[in-house]
Parts: C-alpha cells; structure tokens; sequence
C-alpha cells in the first residue's frame, strides 16, 4: 500500500483513486462477487475491461473513482489496504450545476461489514469538499434493497422515479431517483 495515497480516512476504511495497477485484485474480486452483483452490476471482470473502465475513471474530467479499501484493524490487520468496493462519481458538471451520479458496488467478502457506508461517507466528504460539488445523485433500480439502503443511510432523499432510466442486462430498466446536497449534510 505504500505507493497509493489516501484521499480520505476512516476508522475502517480509506479511499484512493483507481490506478492501472489494481487490476489483478479488482477483477479478481468481481469474479469472487458475480452472485452479490447480479442483476444489479455488472464490473469488469477480466484485465482488458478493467483497462477500459479505469481509463475513463483515470482520464475523463467529468468523472472521479474512488475504491474503498479495508484499513489495519477492518479484519484484524490481515487486509490492511484490500478493496472492498468501489464509488465512482459520474457525469460531474460543473458550474450553476455542480452535480454528479453516483455509481458503486461493495464485493463480496466486504459486504454486509458496514465498510461500503463508512467508504461512502468519505466519498461524501471528498465530493462536497475538494471536489466542490453540491448535489449527488444515485439512480437505483427499486428492487436493489441493499443500494437503497446504503444511500438512504447517508442521509440522501428519495426524489422520484425515472422510467425506462438505464439499459442494463438485456433491457431498459426504472430507476428510483435519490438524491443528497451540501446542505442535507
């Protein structure tokens, strides 16, 4: 761990930037996680898409990723540094706006331990800090009780429903509309 900064700490948790590097683990870990994910999330899973999908992470202004890592003592120091899950910040505008779309997903041996709401309390911290931004939102599909959850314990209100929101597996699916500001902070 000691080449990759921390952006933000916790008791149990840090989050750091996604680098080309953390690919073995990365997509090891989605392939240990196919059953927590499915139909909800679908991470790369072998070493070219995660390529492709941190790339745009690392390089494209209008997003952040963020993975959330297990500190010493998470599991009695063994997994100092292991991801646990990962957030990413999307479609960040700027401006009058100042808004971005939060996307995530804990992997298997990480969920449950409470690890991803620590995670996205940082990302939080982070977002409406250095980041500058204002509002987030999480589009969730409405069976996904787990992602539901991890937002409506941050503190993020429920704002809607979007029909037909997103094509994922095979079909277009609605999304519960949540969303969270500076000021619900």
């Amino acid at each position: 761990m000691s080449d990759r900064t921390y952006l933000a700490e916790g008791p149990r948790t840090a989050i750091r930037p996604f680098t080309y590097t953390d690919a073995d683990e990365f997509t090891a870990r989605a392939r240990e996680s196919r059953a927590l994910h499915r139909p909800w999330l679908f991470p790369p899973a072998d070493p070219d898409a995660y390529a492709a999908y941190a790339s745009v992470l690392i390089e494209d202004p209008a997003r952040a990723g963020f993975l959330v890592c297990e500190r010493n003592g998470a599991a009695g120091g063994a997994t100092d540094g292991a991801i646990a899950g990962f957030i990413n910040i999307n479609n960040i505008v700027m401006g009058g706006f100042r808004c971005g779309a939060l996307g995530y997903g804990a992997f298997a041996h990480a969920a449950g331990r409470g690890l991803m709401s620590e995670g996205l309390g940082l990302v939080l911290g982070y977002a409406f800090g250095p980041l500058g931004l204002h509002r987030l939102e999480a589009n969730i599909q409405p069976g996904n009780s787990g992602s539901i959850a991890l937002v409506r314990g941050a503190g993020f209100r429920l704002e809607g429903l979007s029909p037909d929101f997103l094509f994922i597996d095979g079909a277009w699916r609605d999304h519960e509309r949540w969303a969270l500001t500076e000021e619900m902070r």
